[in-house]
């Protein structure tokens, strides 16, 4: 698939810039966030586990952790840093897993990249066991709406966020860095939320945190950006029967 083949082309990009110490967003907020979240489970999926850095921070709560990539480059790196995890070459559509088989399942910052979507919240439900929690961490979806983005008013000084069509689905290859191209689906909450209770997934609680200051500054501390969250956190549990 296309979006496979780029996370092959890119994946050097990723692990030098968002893993190993080196994001302030993961260090800080998402990495913590997942941590809190998933405390005292026993037995974990990593779904879309990259080069396994939350894998890690997972086996390293004393969890038995597999982590799941279709990214060979990503994967071989998992293997050289080390720990206790597990990984296997799996798509999140097909789960080489047993049913009911995990008492948690993360998948953090990568359904995005799925289109369509909806085969992963399945396999998700299937291999969790009843009351087993899925901690699904996105891009704020009113962020990726197509076209949203800061916007300097000439008239007034001021700096604004522009909200694209949030309701219209897209699937797109972005250019996020130089010459660094990565397919993004955006996709209003609600297809997110209706999928997952379709599913058997009931959401449970949810966290839309303010960046970090260290992303503020980085991407220049605009007027209000503290209010505007980059990202969500849904927790939901699996009904006891589907």
């Amino acid at each position: 698939m296309v979006g496979d083949s780029l996370w092959e082309q890119h994946a050097a990009w990723w692990q030098e810039a968002f893993t190993d110490g080196a994001d302030p967003e993961y260090e800080e907020q998402i990495l913590p966030l997942i941590e809190r979240f998933l405390h005292g489970a026993r037995r974990v999926l990593d779904v879309g586990c990259g080069e396994g850095q939350v894998s890690r921070r997972i086996a390293a709560l004393g969890a038995e952790v597999i982590g799941l990539d279709p990214t060979t480059a990503q994967l071989r790196v998992a293997h050289e840093r080390g720990g206790p995890a597990r990984y296997l070459s799996a798509r999140s559509e097909e789960i080489p897993c047993r049913g009911a088989s995990f008492d948690a399942v993360v998948l953090c910052l990568a359904l995005e990249h799925v289109d369509p979507f909806e085969p992963a919240i399945g396999e998700v439900a299937r291999v969790l066991a009843p009351g087993g929690l899925f901690l699904l961490l996105l891009a704020h979806p009113l962020l990726q709406s197509p076209g949203s983005g800061w916007v300097d008013d000439l008239n007034s000084d001021d700096t604004f966020w522009r909200v694209g069509p949030y309701l219209r689905d897209e699937v797109a290859i972005d250019e996020i860095g130089p010459g660094v191209r990565l397919q993004f689906a955006h996709r209003p909450l609600s297809r997110y939320v209706h999928a997952m209770g379709r599913a058997g997934l009931l959401i449970e609680d949810m966290v839309e945190p303010p960046p970090p200051q260290a992303v503020l500054v980085e991407t220049g501390d605009f007027p209000d950006a503290s209010a505007i969250p980059r990202l969500m956190l849904l927790c939901a549990r699996r009904r006891s029967s589907c």
